[in-house]
């Protein structure tokens, strides 16, 4: 008994370790596109971190890092009712290190080109946000929010820290210029794609649909060969009037090929449907992230 309970102390600080990791490397990415490329060009970010940006070029004298702690105050109550109690404490670390990271990560970036500019900063930005979300936290502001929104209503987490952005351009517009809120738009629309290609781009599932005579040596082979479960549908053509045995199944990007192999060795003449998934919810195939 002893034994086992030290394996699982040592599983759930592995766990912790791992989370925390993704977390740190996030924000120094996030850091590293704030502090190097968006304030240098007086750019806004989205969310929180914007609005803090926003009030730093208005009150110079306030740090960023400190007015982010701040802001993200009243937005941890969302979290700790609605999407639960670990990710709330994992994203009271996450504010923590990313408000630390933007104290302390200086890294100068040496593109002056404003448009090169915005589209780096969108890169190392989205990518560090998703790094962050790979995780079971956050780094707070509208991170929280658009968990929220894609566990209840499978709403995108790119797609809703870009339509809450839009306060932050007008806020950017009145208060810099028009041309620093245009740049800011091309950063934002491009960190809502790399964030998304991170948290769940590089993982998505493909559905197949297969219609073959030879269905049962295709199940099989998927079963056995790529060893994912099949579901066997029945149905009837619609111009023969047969009854037709339907395989639906998900795999990886990675399968497709191997699919593919197992179709053309069992049946060529098989007819085969491969679609794109939004979300796939299950433990062992399941894209989203286990917040």
């Amino acid at each position: 008994m002893p034994r086992r309970s030290g394996q699982s102390a040592v599983k759930l600080l592995s766990r912790v370790l791992w989370n925390l990791g993704l977390i740190t490397l996030g924000s120094v990415l996030c850091a590293v596109a704030v502090n190097g490329i968006l304030i240098p060009h007086r750019f806004v970010s989205g969310g929180v971190t914007g609005l803090a940006l926003v009030i730093h070029y208005l009150l110079p004298s306030l740090p960023v890092s400190g007015l982010y702690f701040l802001l993200n105050i009243p937005v941890f109550a969302f979290g700790w009712i609605f999407v639960g109690r670990r990710f709330f404490l994992y994203s009271i670390a996450g504010m923590v290190i990313f408000s630390g990271a933007l104290e302390r990560v200086q890294v100068p970036v040496a593109v002056q080109d404003p448009i090169l500019s915005a589209l780096l900063a969108g890169i190392i930005g989205g990518a560090g946000s998703g790094i962050i979300l790979r995780s079971v936290g956050s780094a707070g502001g509208t991170d929280i929010l658009s968990v929220i929104l894609l566990k209840r209503f499978s709403i995108r987490v790119g797609t809703t820290v870009l339509a809450f952005n839009s306060g932050v351009l007008i806020a950017a517009a009145i208060f810099s210029s028009l041309e620093s809120a245009l740049y800011t738009l091309v950063y934002l629309y491009v960190s809502s794609h790399i964030l998304n290609l991170v948290v769940t781009g590089l993982s998505q599932r493909k559905a197949v649909i297969i219609i073959s005579p030879h269905w049962e040596e295709i199940s099989g082979g998927i079963l056995r060969e790529i060893r994912r479960g099949v579901t066997i549908i029945r149905g009837q053509g619609g111009y023969s009037g047969r009854e037709e045995q339907i395989l639906y199944t998900i795999i990886t990007f990675r399968q497709l090929a191997r699919l593919k192999r197992i179709i053309r060795r069992v049946d060529p003449g098989a007819f085969v449907v491969v679609t794109d998934t939004l979300e796939v919810m299950g433990h062992r195939i399941g894209t989203q992230p286990h917040w």
